[in-house]
């Protein structure tokens, strides 16, 4: 709980907070892979499928300016790719959020480890890249 005497927000606050912005994040990445997919399906799913010939996912889906290129044409696969990596971003910016709130609150022990946390979900996503 915070000091009363400190300007700042209760666990519980901070917990509801957490909570929502998960939440949030699930419903706009759900939301943006089911248009995404009706949009794909509309679009190509007559489509005969040839299993004999391996075909590898469009040079425009491995990286983010590309996928926004893709939502601009609003193209059901960029779509797709757009939710996944909604849905990716959110325990991320959780904890980015979490951060901030107990840099708020004055924890400063958690400030730390959290940031440790971060610094590991970071480099666990663009190591592969460095």
């Amino acid at each position: 709980m915070s000091d009363p005497r400190r300007p700042g927000w209760s666990d519980q606050q901070v917990e509801q907070l957490i909570g929502d912005l998960l939440g949030k994040g699930l419903v706009a990445a759900t939301a943006l892979v089911a248009v995404g997919a009706v949009i794909y399906l509309a679009r190509h799913g007559g489509e005969q499928v040839d299993y004999r010939l391996f075909h590898g996912e469009l040079a425009n889906l491995r990286g983010i300016v590309g996928v926004i290129g893709l939502v601009a044409d609003i193209r059901g696969r960029g779509l797709i790719q757009l939710g996944l990596l909604v849905l990716l971003a959110t325990p991320v910016a959780r904890v980015v959020f979490s951060v901030f709130a107990f840099w708020v609150e004055g924890d400063w022990l958690y400030v730390g480890i959290t940031l440790v946390v971060l610094l590991v979900l970071v480099y666990s996503i663009v190591g592969g890249y460095v």
